[in-house]
């Protein structure tokens, strides 16, 4: 008799305080959309919050860009990247729960294209070629065989059922793929994005109207300690970074461009 798959994200949602921190975060984005009508949101709000996401993430990846250069088409290579991935961020978000691989690999494509060469667009790195170094603040990034084998683990899960929240899905996610590293250059451009795209998959943001990753810019401070913690201090470092992600998610509600105070 064949065994049901394990369930690997329930038993994180478990961790003390994760429960009560997903709901909050999740009660803080349904206020938004629910005060503001979910069926009242246009599509140019969808593109002001992607966009102000995008300007978030190149910043935290090195960016010195502004919100209005970036609106404005900033040649900065990370914003460019950053911004050509909000083109295809809604339509990658169906296929996360059937082909995530091949939406992170898509995702590198549009991210890199100023940041690595043609030959790295979309390409897993081998043993063959160096570490990355992309991300200030992290650890060493784990070997090729590692980094397949807990890449390929996180796919699968993905694909299974699970009770645990969809923000606690997205920021294990975010987590693994900036600790992994699974490509030459720009993973944490790509880690933020598949963050995003989960908490639209996930039914959390369905019309992408918060923007987590202006959370993660204002928590900036603990964002590459929170790593590190998640990558080297066990289940309470997976806690503690659970706990910033949530409070990530509700500060992306906060700032939201559908309220009228943040814009």
């Amino acid at each position: 008799m064949s065994q049901t798959p394990a369930d690997v994200f329930e038993p994180l949602a478990g961790l003390e305080g994760v429960g009560s921190a997903a709901r909050a975060a999740r009660d803080a984005v349904d206020v938004l959309l629910r005060d503001r009508g979910l069926r009242k949101v246009g599509a140019d709000m969808t593109a002001e919050a992607l966009l102000r996401g995008a300007h978030a993430s190149a910043a935290l990846a090195g960016s010195s860009a502004t919100l209005e250069e970036v609106r404005r088409g900033a040649s900065d290579p990370r914003a460019v990247g950053a911004v050509r991935m909000t083109s295809e961020l809604m339509s990658l978000a169906p296929q996360m729960d059937t082909a995530p691989v091949q939406v992170w690999t898509r995702l590198h494509q549009l991210a890199a294209v100023e940041l690595g060469t043609p030959d790295q667009l979309g390409h897993l790195r081998t043993s063959r070629e160096p570490l990355p170094d992309d991300i200030p603040g992290l650890p060493p990034a784990p070997p090729a065989d590692e980094m397949w084998e807990r890449l390929s683990g996180l796919a699968k899960a993905l694909t299974l059922p699970t009770k645990a929240p969809g923000i606690v899905v997205a920021a294990i996610v975010h987590a693994e793929l900036a600790v992994l590293r699974p490509f030459p250059v720009a993973n944490g451009l790509v880690a933020r994005a598949a963050e995003r795209v989960l908490l639209v998959a996930r039914g959390i943001d369905p019309v992408a109207v918060t923007v987590p990753e202006v959370g993660h810019l204002e928590l900036a401070g603990s964002y590459p300690q929170g790593l590190r913690d998640y990558a080297g201090r066990g289940l309470v470092g997976v806690r503690d970074w659970l706990l910033r992600s949530c409070e990530v998610v509700a500060l992306g509600a906060e700032r939201s461009p559908l309220n009228i105070s943040t814009r």
